[in-house]
């Protein structure tokens, strides 16, 4: 199953992404980046499943929350990073 990780840069920023979506009925759900995604440091990403990154781009402008990096899943472990 393709998924998207919207890339915060802390936890509170990745749970105030993931409630801002969450009141508006997207299934959002926050947890650490994987090493290959993270860069320098840890970071944490709210999953997102593919059919809502539209509809969740647009809630998070209106909220002012707007996302590091995004990536897609590529397959076996792999992230592929979404250009917007």
């Amino acid at each position: 199953m393709l998924y998207y990780l919207i890339v915060c840069r802390s936890l509170t920023y990745a749970q105030r992404t993931a409630a801002a979506l969450e009141r508006t009925g997207i299934t959002a759900r926050v947890l650490r980046s994987p090493k290959s995604i993270a860069g320098e440091g840890c970071s944490h990403s709210v999953k997102i499943s593919q059919r809502s990154l539209p509809e969740a781009l647009l809630v998070l402008q209106r909220a002012d929350l707007t996302p590091k990096r995004i990536f897609i899943t590529a397959g076996a472990g792999s992230y592929q990073e979404v250009e917007l």
